[in-house]
Parts: C-alpha cells; sequence; structure tokens
C-alpha cells in the first residue's frame, strides 16, 4: 500500500491534490460551525448552485479564467442571500432555495443550449460531483487556496469573540453596539470564496457535506464552543485526507469518497451520548 502511495504522490497533481483538500477541508469546517449553529447551513449549497450557473456562463462565453467570473458573482450572491434573508417577507431558507433551484437549471440550460463541448455530460458531472476537476489543479489553484486558507484561519483567530457572539445571540451583540452586520457579511463572503474552491474538490452538490458534517460530529462530542470549532477542524481534515487516501487506493471517485468519510465519522461520532450545550 505504501508503494502505490508513494508511486501516486510522486506526482504533482497529487500533491496540489492533497494539499487543497486539506486545506479546504479545515477553513469549510471553520465556517461550518457558524453556520450551523446559525441554522443557515444551506447556504452552501444555495451558494454552490449559483457558482455552477456562473461557470456555466463562463464556460458558453469561452472566458480562459472562470474564476473571473464565478468569484465575483458567488460573492455577489452571498451578500444579496444574507442581506435578503433578514427581510420579514422572505425568510432565509426560501430565499437560499429559490436562489439554488433558480441557479443550478439556469446553468445547465445554458450549457444545453450554448456548450460548445463535445461532452456535455460529463463536464456536468464532473462539475456536480468533483470527479476529475481535483486532478487538473494548477500552483495557482493552490497559491489561491493557501491564501485563502490562511485568510480564514486569521479571521477566526482575531474575530473569534464578535464570531461568537455573532454566532449565538445577534440581538444582544448589536445592543452592545457591536457591529454584527460587518461580520455577517464577512462570514458570508469568506464562505462563498471557499465554496468556489471546493466545487474543485467534492462538486457544487456535495459542498454542504464538507460544511455540515465535520460541525454536527464535534457537537457530538464536546460542549464548548472553542472545543467544537477545533474538533470539527481536526475531523474535517482526517476525513479529507483519508477520503482521498482511499480514492487513490480504491480507484473510487474523491468527492464522493470524503462526502461518505465524513458520514462515517458522523455515525461514529453519534454513538456517544455526549452533546454541545450553549455555553
Amino acid at each position: 500500500m505504501s508503494e502505490i502511495l508513494g508511486v501516486y504522490f510522486s506526482y504533482p497533481f497529487v500533491r496540489y491534490a492533497m494539499v487543497v483538500g486539506v486545506l479546504i477541508a479545515l477553513s469549510s469546517s471553520l465556517l461550518g460551525v457558524s453556520l450551523v449553529l446559525k441554522r443557515f447551513s444551506f447556504i452552501g449549497d444555495g451558494l454552490s448552485h449559483v457558482a455552477f450557473g456562473a461557470m456555466a456562463a463562463a464556460t458558453v462565453l469561452d472566458v480562459a479564467n472562470d474564476m473571473v467570473v464565478v468569484l465575483p458573482v458567488t460573492i455577489g450572491s452571498a451578500i444579496l442571500l444574507l442581506r435578503t434573508g433578514q427581510n420579514t417577507k422572505l425568510k432565509g431558507d426560501a430565499v437560499i432555495a429559490m436562489v439554488s433551484v433558480g441557479a443550478l437549471a439556469s446553468g445547465y440550460l445554458f450549457l444545453n443550449l450554448f456548450s460548445k463541448s463535445a461532452n456535455l455530460t460529463g463536464d456536468v458531472c464532473s462539475t456536480l460531483f468533483g470527479s476529475t476537476a481535483i486532478l487538473t489543479l494548477s500552483i495557482s489553484d493552490v497559491r489561491l487556496c493557501i491564501l485563502l486558507s490562511v485568510l480564514v484561519v486569521v479571521i477566526f483567530t482575531v474575530f473569534y469573540h464578535r464570531v461568537f457572539a455573532v454566532t449565538f445571540d445577534e440581538t444582544f451583540a448589536r445592543a452592545t453596539g457591536m457591529k454584527a452586520g460587518r461580520y455577517n457579511l464577512l462570514i458570508a463572503v469568506v464562505t462563498a470564496s471557499v465554496i468556489v474552491l471546493a466545487m474543485k474538490l467534492v462538486g457544487s452538490l456535495l459542498i454542504s457535506a464538507l460544511v455540515i458534517f465535520p460541525a454536527l460530529s464535534a457537537m457530538r462530542l464536546f460542549k464548548s464552543f472553542r472545543g467544537v470549532i477545533l474538533a470539527s477542524a481536526v475531523l474535517s481534515v482526517v476525513c479529507a485526507s483519508s477520503g482521498i487516501f482511499l480514492s487513490i487506493l480504491a480507484a473510487t471517485p474523491v468527492g464522493a469518497t470524503i462526502v461518505c468519510m465524513n458520514m462515517a465519522m458522523f455515525a461514529l461520532c453519534s454513538l456517544t451520548r455526549m452533546g454541545i450545550r450553549h455555553p
């Protein structure tokens, strides 16, 4: 087994996949705790479908670097979801559902009507499930992922207490004079950026697993917010790295394998009777 892994990791694209996979898992897990506790878990689904629609538009327009289109559109949608979700007439989950379905349908329609590729089905499946995109990463993708991961870690380190306050009691945070809207906006923008990169790892349909499962697993092991944050990061990195290893050895799709590892970890953590309580 070690010899097989040694041969595979002699190739740069496999090493790139491991680095990006671990960093995206780390970033997603940190964001996931706040999103799950704020009952905004499905923002990952909504934004990933928006990113799919933007990627489809970039493909139709023959844009050389689709990140130029996908990243600004996804970040703009994150801000829109945050603003609209605070509207009393349109609840957050309803807005996410509308944006999610609309963007996914529009993207697929554009690809069918205007695609220049002869393998439309393969391209769509790769984007939705991340089957091969993780193995086509460039050094610029890796650098961008490292930069974003460092940014996420710095944000959670510097603004830890403010993120904590906004996560558990936003009304009280506003009453104390804290600019809660700014921190919500910061979380939304960083989440959108992570999701765009995560599409290359697990695909747009499976991104929510990286956000939700590590946080829920950690909540079954620890009671404090800090403990859940740290445990979520560790569990997510373990599942991502083991999923990539297993996919190499068993020749299975990388994204689906990582998600299944997260599911297995959640089942294992659920065997305990410990649960999180709001501090």
